[in-house]
């Protein structure tokens, strides 16, 4: 997990993302030989579990580049000896492998947050491969779920339809309604990406009703990575409606996912959102509002740590220089305090 190759060498690949698709079960026995050692029931399960948690919340609140070293170390010290451990049961075991696949997930979003994508991408396999081997249903289609939206952000779209479509496959029909919900728009958004407007927008409403249908079981644990499902599905319909040109109804779902979620513990995810949702006020020519949209997204970046925030001040600064030079207030004063930040990120 620490390898100095394997962290510093790996670059995303095309071919990479397709291997989900023809990914074999053969994995799933490999930690058959190795149930020697302590006994590992529930309680331990738990303990990963909100272990995992408190990194995520960290990873929220202060970016992908806080406490990844620290992941890595209970990752590998902790998690790996029990996944390796003596099980009460085979479905504590199973619950220990996608609690181990989960925080290796969150390695995966961590080193896409600080900016190296095929790092993500190789733990995003291994997260993969931890879930496959769990059994635990939905999970590994989950993962699939994630690497089409690394493949989409970074604008390389093969497989993505794929791996959207494989993922809700393994999942729909066998997990809650919330959880269904984000296989579907994240199909949608892959849909939308392909040109299939009319289908893409027809999974986009499936995802947003199943979100007040009967929500059936609990959202399972390693569903909840970016927190409430509710505001994930709102995020990634604006995405939907980005890519179709309907940048007002984009606008708006960004800001109903920025506020679905809670602004202290996801301040970084609100902050992208508000982002997001003010660059499609600039698109429809609104100046004054998406200044200060950008202004209310800036408010959340103090103390995080993102390769993509940055990255998003950065294109702010780009998109109002026009402005600027019109001497548009609004839009000098905002350049000020994108500055400053800048320099103290």
């Amino acid at each position: 997990m620490d390898r100095r190759h394997f962290l510093t060498s790996s670059a995303y690949s095309v071919a990479a993302a397709a291997l989900p698709l023809t990914y074999v079960e053969e994995i799933a026995d490999r930690a058959a030989a190795a149930r020697s050692g302590q006994t590992v029931g529930m309680a331990e399960v738990a303990a990963v579990r909100d272990m995992v948690r408190v990194f995520s919340e960290m990873d929220e609140r202060h970016g992908g580049q806080h406490g990844r070293s620290a992941l890595v170390q209970y990752l590998r010290d902790d998690v790996a000896p029990l996944c390796r451990g003596r099980f009460r049961t085979g479905e504590i075991r199973r619950h220990m492998l996608s609690a181990a696949s989960r925080g290796v997930h969150l390695l995966g979003w961590k080193s896409y947050d600080a900016g190296q994508r095929g790092l993500a991408q190789r733990y995003y396999l291994q997260s993969y491969g931890l879930a496959v081997e769990s059994g635990v249903t939905g999970h590994d289609g989950f993962v699939m779920r994630t690497m089409a939206m690394q493949g989409l952000k970074l604008h390389r779209p093969e497989h993505c339809l794929g791996l959207a479509e494989t993922g809700l496959n393994r999942a729909k029909g066998k997990v809650d309604a919330q959880t269904e919900s984000l296989f579907r728009v994240v199909h949608a958004h892959t849909l939308a990406k392909a040109g299939h407007r009319t289908t893409a927008l027809a999974e986009s409403e499936r995802a947003s009703a199943l979100l007040t249908a009967d929500p059936g079981d609990e959202v399972p644990f390693w569903a909840l990575a970016w927190g409430p499902p509710a505001a994930s599905v709102y995020s990634r319909n604006a995405k939907v409606y980005e890519t179709l040109g309907d940048y007002r109804t984009a606008a708006e779902q960004y800001g109903r996912a920025a506020g679905a979620r809670p602004a202290g513990t996801y301040a970084r995810i609100v902050a992208l959102d508000l982002v997001a949702a003010a660059e499609m006020q600039l698109k429809r020519g609104q100046i004054e509002q998406a200044c200060a949209t950008w202004n209310r997204a800036l408010n959340h970046m103090d103390g995080v740590r993102s390769d993509r925030t940055r990255k998003a001040v950065t294109r702010m600064r780009s998109d109002l220089a026009r402005f600027r030079t019109r001497g548009v207030r609004c839009a000098a004063e905002l350049d000020e305090r994108a500055i400053d930040f800048l320099a103290s990120a």
